[in-house]
């Protein structure tokens, strides 16, 4: 059977706008599918690239540089964008619900919404913490936190929960960036402390002893309070009480832990595991759902 150019034969529905959507917007733009009509659902039109964000926050790079706009991106490719959020999936009729516009129908799937902050159940963690997933929340936050160190005298108290790559690198980048900004105002960097807490017993611990000894010189030459073997218990404003009765006095608290993913997948009946991830082949392909792929 023939069909014409025009005819839509298949629905591909991308949900998010992480890096293996763009790539393929990117792919299907320079070579387009004939009866496949393409469609996105971003919650950010404007996603960023995690892997600048350290040097985005250090002032390395631009917001223009470390995000890419959707928007000329699907344009390029042929694509309808919704700028809008997936909350659950009818895997039997084939739908995904949005909390804004009506149910999108596909007939293949491809889900790549990155992470959400997991907060390991520590009460006061979600409410009195600025978590770095999602990083456009992050960003927001980010720079009221530069406008009020900008504009107040400190002294600035900084924590990170979290001493792996992600927590260790953003500490790093924070303190530079504040402290170079402080300095153009002809202010002391000794208006800001940072403290970095690991609930392990030593920061990076997923990495060789000797990089970790590395950062723990680079730390202690920048004088970051490094708090290992704490893992955080508690969270109220402005105070995180930690195993053990210890508590470390912060104005602002970034929560840079292992993150987890949206429970609508779980409820969806996709097939996940423990931490509510979606079960893929090595194709990418649920196992549960050979139409959905993550």
């Amino acid at each position: 059977m023939n069909f014409s150019q025009d005819a839509i034969v298949k629905d591909l529905v991308l949900v998010g706008g992480g890096h293996s959507h763009v790539i393929a917007l990117r792919k299907f733009g320079m070579k387009r599918l004939p009866g496949v009509r393409l469609t996105v659902i971003a919650r950010d039109v404007h996603t960023p690239y995690s892997g600048m964000l350290p040097g985005y926050v250090a002032g390395h790079y631009e917001y223009d540089e470390a995000h890419i706009d959707l928007r000329p991106l699907c344009q390029f490719a042929g694509a309808r964008l919704y700028h809008d959020e997936a909350t659950f999936l009818d895997l039997k009729t084939k739908l995904v619900v949005c909390a804004e516009r009506p149910a999108v129908p596909y007939d293949v799937l491809s889900i790549n919404i990155g992470s959400t902050p997991s907060f390991s159940n520590v009460p006061g963690a979600k409410e009195f913490t600025t978590p770095v997933k999602p990083i456009n929340n992050f960003i927001d936050r980010w720079q009221r936190l530069v406008k009020r160190v900008l504009d107040s005298p400190g002294p600035h108290r900084i924590g990170v929960v979290g001493a792996g790559a992600g927590g260790t690198e953003l500490l790093l980048a924070i303190q530079y960036r504040l402290g170079k900004l402080l300095t153009e105002q002809g202010r002391g960097k000794d208006q800001l402390e940072f403290h970095l807490i690991s609930r392990s017993d030593a920061i990076l611990p997923y990495f060789a002893v000797n990089l970790q000894q590395r950062f723990e010189r680079l730390l202690a030459n920048r004088g970051v309070n490094v708090h290992t073997n704490s893992q955080a218990e508690n969270v109220v404003p402005g105070e995180i009480t930690t195993a053990g009765g210890g508590i470390i006095s912060l104005d602002e608290i970034l929560w840079v832990t292992a993150a987890g993913a949206p429970p609508w997948l779980r409820d969806s009946g996709l097939d996940v595991d423990e931490s509510g991830f979606i079960k893929v082949y090595d194709t990418l392909q649920s196992t549960s759902h050979a139409d959905v792929f993550a």
